[in-house]
């Protein structure tokens, strides 16, 4: 029972004792995930990028500072509505300048253009969503041609996580999200190893091919 209410937390915090505590582990053990997918989506200051489950907004803060084009813009998604109260208090300035714009909404279903998106990123979130071929198939409408996204992973302590039935099904596997990126038209798909400051993380590279 308590395995299962953590894995509800972590998926869709809330303005709860057990949300609160959710939101400051996510502070604390995902600022460097955060960081690292940053970096590895190779973000150019005039792009568009999209972070999904953007939690306290902590990714969304670092990709930000990366945008310094006049046409740099950023967009953030996440189900729950107090972490996007948080990231809304996180980004004040930011979003009242028109350079960050948030969502509170279900990545299956992201209420964007098609074809908008430059790159794509996600720490930690994946596992949560209940159908990731509808996910992947969203994601994939919502980025132009040759879009990159990556996701950002630490796999051995997901595992561990799983093991203690706190993450649901199979869909944490890299190669169930892997599988679907790849069913829903997306190329160029692997994960590798990258080291980022003094630990190592798995990253999960995808193309949008149109």
């Amino acid at each position: 029972m308590w395995a299962e209410k953590i894995g509800k937390q972590l998926g869709h915090p809330t303005r709860t004792v057990a949300g609160w505590l959710v939101s400051r582990y996510l502070q604390v053990f995902n600022h460097i995930l955060e960081e690292s997918a940053v970096q590895l989506c190779g973000i150019q200051s005039g792009d568009t990028v999209l972070e999904l489950g953007h939690g306290p907004g902590l990714g969304l803060q670092s990709a930000a500072k990366l945008l310094t084009e006049p046409a740099g813009c950023l967009i953030g998604v996440d189900y729950s509505a107090y972490m996007h109260q948080m990231a809304s208090e996180r980004l004040k300035a930011c979003v009242a300048s028109g350079k960050v714009t948030l969502h509170h909404c279900d990545v299956a279903k992201m209420p964007l253009a098609d074809s908008l998106v430059d790159k794509v990123f996600h720490c930690n979130c994946y596992y949560f969503w209940p159908d990731l071929r509808k996910g992947a198939t969203e994601i994939h409408r919502v980025m132009k041609p040759g879009g990159v996204m990556v996701a950002v992973l630490r796999l051995s302590s997901i595992a561990a996580i799983a093991a203690k039935q706190v993450l649901p099904g199979e869909n944490w596997r890299p190669e169930a999200y892997m599988a679907a990126l790849r069913d829903t038209g997306f190329t160029d798909v692997r994960m590798e190893d990258r080291r980022h400051k003094y630990i190592t993380v798995q990253a999960i590279f995808a193309t949008a091919s149109k």
